[in-house]
């Protein structure tokens, strides 16, 4: 009856924290560890791990001012990993604390300071009321969110390798999801920690991502962030697939692409191998363009990549650095081909200072395998943004704007403009949005008739002035 109970309490549990049971004598935290264990197996296979009572927050909290809480946080996190050993969630939680170091010196030179640090932090975190019985999940999830976004604006230039502003991860995927209302699966080639990824389930719905979130990076830690980012959000182990790599030279999903939506903010101007890896020009993903991107400019690689594995009814969404739209040589030639095969289905060029580290002004291109005309819209979004400090920060009216126009897909003065792809050609497959959409001149029209005419009309009162002093003048020297 015991084990019963437990298994079918104890998931939920482990879900929401400190819970209001049907049985108000039951409180998982007061077990003992041997009491819990017979509910090891079957809550690994729900929740896809398993945590002693000793070691929840709680708990670990009421020792907080213990000698060796090191050693007990450790071991807690230790034990949760080696719980999924041998299961179907091995792989997703294999090294996802390898980052976590609670004896490295930066917390103190001794134990005790390293102990004294750690306590405070669990007090802290104690102290800032995130109960799951006040909140719903997504308030840890996006608390995660929050501070990594605080420590990406200070990290500089670094600082956008591994987080995307939320506004623009929404604009993004709002972009990709248009006209859908629920989608099979969602990738991204470069997920840094899963922000992008994540926010489709804010535009959607939960339930609305069918077969979960998929996702490639290429800094360890960076990748066991958005791990532990889509456990934060409650995105179950056998909902998403996020892969350690590089996804240009060894891609991990191949087994599972097409994929419905794209979204993907890869890193600018990144290195790669390029031509001097003869085997590369064979690759399913980059042969179709005839030309690899050059070796000190991956973005091209990225936007064929995400080409490649696009499905027939998909869209993906991707920011782009802006030299690529005009760029020649190699890039020229991706340009040409994805242009002339009818790929890109819109350019989006936005504000500058948009992102944590670089001020330039991005673009987003979308891409389109099942387009109806043969055209790409221009969209100048430059403008689109409200000014917080130094940054720029696109707001829900800024994002619904350029939405909008994306959908609608016609002219608009001075803000998009639908172009045929013949013309694309005409200017050299460039690209830049500067060259399709006409900026609003703001400067005052002159009307040079009238100047002129007050012109003349100052000249003779000026004149009659000069007379009128010269005669006072006179008068003085007579006098």
């Amino acid at each position: 009856m015991f084990y019963r109970y437990i298994s079918e309490n104890l998931a939920d549990f482990i879900n929401k924290g400190e819970y209001e049971y049907r049985k108000k004598d039951f409180d998982y935290s007061k077990l003992s560890d041997e009491e819990a264990e017979t509910a090891r197996e079957d809550l690994v296979k729900v929740k896809g791990f398993f945590i002693l009572p000793s070691e929840l927050f709680c708990n670990m909290l009421a020792k907080a001012d213990s000698d060796d809480l090191n050693e007990k946080l450790d071991n807690a996190l230790k034990h949760i990993e080696s719980s999924t050993k041998g299961t179907g969630s091995e792989e997703d939680f294999a090294g996802l604390f390898a980052d976590l170091d609670v004896n490295s010196n930066k917390l103190g030179k001794t134990v005790k300071q390293r102990n004294e640090k750690l306590s405070q932090l669990l007090h802290g975190v104690a102290d800032m009321k995130l109960r799951y019985k006040d909140n719903s999940i997504d308030a840890f999830g996006d608390a995660y969110e929050f501070l990594m976004g605080m420590y990406a604006s200070n990290a500089g230039k670094s600082g956008g390798e591994f987080f995307t502003p939320p506004e623009v991860s929404e604009l993004l995927t709002r972009l990709a999801v248009v006209g859908k209302t629920e989608v099979n699966k969602v990738y991204d080639p470069a997920c840094g920690s899963g922000s992008l990824l994540l926010k489709a389930i804010k535009v959607l719905g939960r339930d609305h991502v069918r077969q979960g979130f998929f996702g490639q990076e290429i800094n360890l830690t960076t990748y066991n962030l958005c791990r532990i980012n889509m456990f934060l959000h409650d995105v179950g182990y056998d909902k998403f697939s996020i892969a350690h790599g590089d996804t240009l030279l060894e891609p991990q999903h191949e087994d599972d692409e097409p994929f419905e939506v794209i979204v993907s903010n890869p890193p600018y101007s990144k290195s790669w191998e390029g031509d001097k890896n003869p085997l590369l020009i064979n690759d399913p993903r980059f042969s179709p363009a005839g030309v690899l991107a050059p070796k000190d400019y991956a973005d091209m690689a990225f936007i064929m990549h995400c080409l490649s594995w696009l499905a027939a009814n998909g869209t993906a969404a991707i920011v782009c650095f802006p030299g690529i739209m005009y760029r020649g040589g190699a890039e020229k030639k991706i340009r040409k081909y994805l242009v002339e095969n009818n790929y890109i289905d819109c350019i989006i060029q936005l504000p500058d200072k948009l992102f944590y580290g670089p001020t330039i002004a991005t673009c987003i291109m979308v891409l389109k395998k099942s387009k109806k005309e043969n055209s790409t819209l221009f969209i100048d979004a430059s403008k689109e943004y409200t000014k917080v400090k130094k940054n720029n920060k696109l707001t829900e009216e800024n994002i619904s704007h350029i939405v909008q126009a994306f959908t609608e897909s016609s002219d608009r003065d001075y803000f998009c403009k639908l172009i045929p792809n013949a013309t694309i050609a005409e200017n050299d497959y460039n690209l830049s949005v500067s060259t399709y959409v006409q900026r609003e001149d703001t400067k005052e029209k002159v009307d040079i008739v009238k100047l002129n005419a007050e012109i003349k009309e100052i000249v003779a009162r000026e004149q009659t002035l000069r007379d009128e002093i010269d005669k006072i003048i006179a008068e003085i020297e007579g006098a």
